[in-house]
């Protein structure tokens, strides 16, 4: 029987249209826009000015905070602005713009960066500076996520290979092609973290990656590593749910995964580090899953930060024509966690993990009825909330209340929604309320 967690959904895949399509380089085009805050935390600050020229992996904001990652010019070429410019996020938002050199070979030189003399505090350092952050969606600064203060200790380092997103292959690909740069990732942490035992959680429909890892992992006996196959379900991906599903433990509302000993990280983001440390290349590019049914080639991406979404979408043969006539809907990320866009103008950031263009058909949209209290939204919700109690409390305005029935551990996985027979959008309603909270709270 295979290890999950309790309750979840079920959603269709949609993964056939890329699973298996190997990894390509997006060609380089010619206007870079780079968001000063693509991060969880403060944004960074510009160290650039225009008209100055810049070289592919140049330093080119700094990070004003703790809570805050550095940022590197992903092309040869000359900074054109620094102005506010439209962010994935909706919000407009400091940002430097870049014309590529169209001369230039788009090449940088490698170094090794010697990992193993480093202190934890300058493992820390370096990690910031390369602008690493976490690949899954979420983009904490992966220099904070792997600082184990002192207090703490790291008993379980827990790899995400679940991808349980529909549509979404990037991780995938990831592991199918490149398991000896996540072992490699691995041993650098295992270096710094100091794990009694490693986990790497891969959902059962990813045969391949599960066999190349479990090869590759045989190279590094003294790791401890074990991959750990797991059931098809969203959603497997979150690290309370690979907790759960792989050791059985519970992670108790308003504790970290780290207060239990557990550590869980991203596939993209561990085989990152070891691009980083192997090669000196900051995080100036990501892997891009382009999937839906309105995209002529579904393909997945090796991608430079900043590069827009037309430019992606066009390189993949653009939209298929629509015998209906109705536009269609575009969203960063996958369908449960993803977030719809109206721009095509918007560039591609840290955290992108995918670009979907639906058809109408595929989109949920209909009318909005009242709750039926059939208590499908408790099923679903893998946190044990009770998502029906905390919509009627929205719909009152009652955001207060929903603190008291535990709104905060809500990770907006949006099982409720997807299961909700009268449409109620529980989690976008949830979403409000943390934030109307958090302003209040502010004030």
């Amino acid at each position: 029987m295979l290890l999950t967690f309790s309750n979840g959904v079920h959603p269709q895949e949609f993964k056939g249209w890329t699973h298996e399509k190997a990894i390509e380089r997006l060609p380089f085009f010619e206007d870079y826009v780079i968001p000063l805050s693509q991060h969880i935390g403060a944004p960074a600050k510009s160290l650039v000015r225009k008209g100055q020229k810049v070289s592919r992996g140049e330093l080119i904001a700094e990070p004003t905070a703790y809570l805050s990652v550095a940022y590197h010019s992903p092309v040869d070429g000359f900074v054109t602005a620094i102005e506010l410019a439209e962010h994935p996020g909706g919000k407009m938002v400091p940002s430097i713009k870049i014309k590529a050199d169209r001369f230039s070979a788009q090449r940088m030189s490698k170094k090794t960066i010697n990992w193993k003399s480093l202190s934890s505090k300058e493992f820390s350092q370096q990690l910031q500076q390369s602008g690493m952050v976490g690949l899954g969606g979420a983009a904490f600064p992966s220099h904070v996520k792997f600082a184990v203060p002192d207090d703490k200790k790291c008993d379980y380092l827990i790899i995400n290979g679940c991808e349980c997103e529909p549509f979404l292959t990037a991780d995938h690909r990831v592991m199918a092609e490149y398991p000896e740069e996540v072992m490699k990732g691995i041993e650098i942490l295992h270096h710094f973290l100091k794990p009694k035992k490693t986990y790497i959680g891969i959902e059962a429909n990813k045969a391949d990656a599960i066999n190349k890892l479990t090869q590759a992992a045989k190279q590094y006996p003294a790791l401890s590593v074990e991959i750990v196959t797991l059931e098809v379900k969203y959603p497997q991906g979150a690290e309370k749910m690979l907790i759960s599903a792989i050791l059985k433990k519970e992670v108790p509302s308003g504790t970290i995964p780290l207060d239990g000993g557990y550590l869980v990280s991203n596939v993209g983001t561990v085989a990152a580090v070891a691009e980083y440390f192997e090669s000196a290349k900051p995080l100036i590019e990501r892997i891009v899953t382009i999937s839906g049914s309105n995209i002529k080639r579904p393909a997945n991406l090796l991608v430079p930060i900043g590069t827009s979404l037309k430019q992606v979408l066009e390189a993949c043969g653009g939209f298929k024509s629509s015998a209906s006539g109705e536009s269609t809907r575009i969203l960063l990320g996958g369908p449960m966690m993803g977030m719809a866009q109206k721009s095509l103008d918007v560039p591609i950031v840290k955290g992108t993990s995918g670009i979907l263009a639906l058809s109408p058909a595929e989109v949920r949209n209909f009318d909005t009825y009242k709750c039926i209290r059939c208590g499908r939204c408790l099923d679903a919700c893998p946190m044990f909330l009770n998502p029906s109690t905390l919509g009627l409390l929205a719909k009152k305005g009652m955001y207060e209340e929903m603190l008291e029935e535990n709104l905060l551990d809500c990770m907006e996985c949006a099982s409720c929604s997807y299961v909700c027979p009268s449409g109620i959008p529980l989690v976008q309603s949830f979403r409000v309320a943390k934030a109307i909270n958090r302003e209040r709270k502010v004030a």
